[in-house]
């Protein structure tokens, strides 16, 4: 089948940027703009190797060296590196309950071109024919030398959509990421949505966070991820951190309390999918926060017990306020569970909202061609004064 990308044109980095240089681009990432005597430091790496690795990255078109000068401590010119805007771009594809998203992300994580679609119930053949025309647009309105900076695609959705009813069993024996892959001649990826959501935050977030954290996102339905040693985990079954299927008392998951279809359920109508204010009858809104945050803390708990995470991060598919004072219902009824033994996790919201999934989707393939270890993660980096190793690639089997 011809693609909609010609495999001769597309440009595909995966297999052969160097841990250093994928550690360089890390850092500029989250810290900003960096002079090459800072990289130094921080790497540990020597200023002849970051002058040969930066002068590559330049000549590639992944860093920006044209940033305004700073004076260094005897007076040198200092030019800090920022990363390049135009450097590559990413496609995002989120498949949810009532909508199909699609972004184009730059190399900064901004987006630059947005699709979406409503549906009654998400149909495989209609999200497929939505991806490859949607895709053919953004694509038709880059120019040629852009169009080869395109690195990839990856697709954020829910596992096990069968389960949902008998409007999704079609859905069971469809491979979304192989058939796109096939129509589009690129590599996809594709992860749990909420995994997503949790590598977004990770990716794009403007917080700093710790090593080791539970994240919970809660749309539609509800779910998670956790991240072990700055590492995002996908587990064996790549399901692991599946919050929304936590067990909680009466014989329930957290999905059955925490979600925003219990929420529309308790008002006997739709909430909009935009970010705009939900005007919520203030006892329905106090009764669904008491309720989901029970079941929140209580898997929060469950979690720390088991990893000894410091912690919890709270962020969903809904407006800030609301987002917000989950968090803060939550944390109370944390405080109030039986935790002897234990040290209560800090509770904290998420920088991302409704935009975590379609991101986190776009940052699948930034992750596997621009970051250490080629997955989404928080590298420790050498301080000691020597060059860091490098380490294997790890395959995300695109093929």
């Amino acid at each position: 089948m011809t693609g909609i990308i010609s495999s001769s044109s597309a440009w595909t980095p995966q297999g052969g940027r160097s841990q250093n240089e994928r550690l360089i681009l890390w850092l500029i990432r989250r810290q900003g703009p960096m002079p090459r005597a800072a990289l130094a430091q921080a790497t540990g790496l020597s200023a002849q190797a970051i002058s040969n690795i930066t002068r590559d990255l330049i000549a590639e078109g992944l860093l920006d060296a044209g940033g305004a000068r700073k004076r260094g401590k005897v007076g040198q010119p200092l030019r800090p590196l920022a990363l390049a805007p135009d450097g590559a771009l990413f496609l995002g594809l989120k498949v949810g309950r009532r909508l199909v998203e699609l972004v184009l992300v730059d190399f900064l994580g901004q987006i630059r071109q947005f699709r979406s679609q409503t549906y009654a119930f998400p149909a495989p053949d209609e999200i497929r024919d939505f991806a490859r025309d949607a895709i053919a647009g953004m694509l038709a309105e880059l120019t040629p030398a852009l169009r080869a900076r395109l690195s990839g695609m990856g697709i954020a959705m829910p596992f096990y959509l069968w389960d949902w009813g008998r409007e999704m069993a079609l859905w069971r024996g469809r491979d979304l990421r192989l058939e796109l892959a096939e129509a589009l001649d690129i590599p996809v990826w594709l992860e749990n949505d909420a995994t997503c959501a949790c590598g977004a935050e990770m990716m794009f977030g403007t917080a700093e966070l710790p090593g080791d954290f539970l994240y919970f996102y809660i749309a539609h339905f509800a779910g998670g991820g956790v991240v072990l040693d700055g590492r995002l985990r996908l587990g064996p079954s790549r399901n692991a951190g599946a919050m929304g299927s936590y067990p909680v008392p009466g014989g329930r998951q957290v999905l059955d309390v925490a979600s925003v279809s219990v929420l529309e359920t308790m008002l006997g109508q739709v909430l909009p999918l935009q970010d705009r204010a939900w005007d919520l009858p203030p006892a329905v809104q106090w009764e669904w926060l008491d309720k989901s945050a029970a079941v929140l803390s209580h898997a929060a708990l469950g979690a720390v017990a088991a990893l000894d995470l410091p912690l919890v991060v709270i962020d969903g598919a809904m407006p800030q306020d609301l987002r917000d004072a989950l968090v803060a219902v939550t944390a109370d009824r944390l405080a109030g569970l039986r935790h002897h033994g234990l040290t209560l996790p800090e509770l904290r919201a998420g920088t991302l909202g409704r935009q975590a999934r379609v991101l986190g989707a776009a940052a699948l393939p930034l992750g596997e061609g621009f970051l250490p270890g080629a997955a989404i993660s928080v590298p420790r980096v050498n301080r000691g004064g020597q060059e860091a190793r490098e380490t294997p690639v790890l395959s995300r089997g695109v093929n």
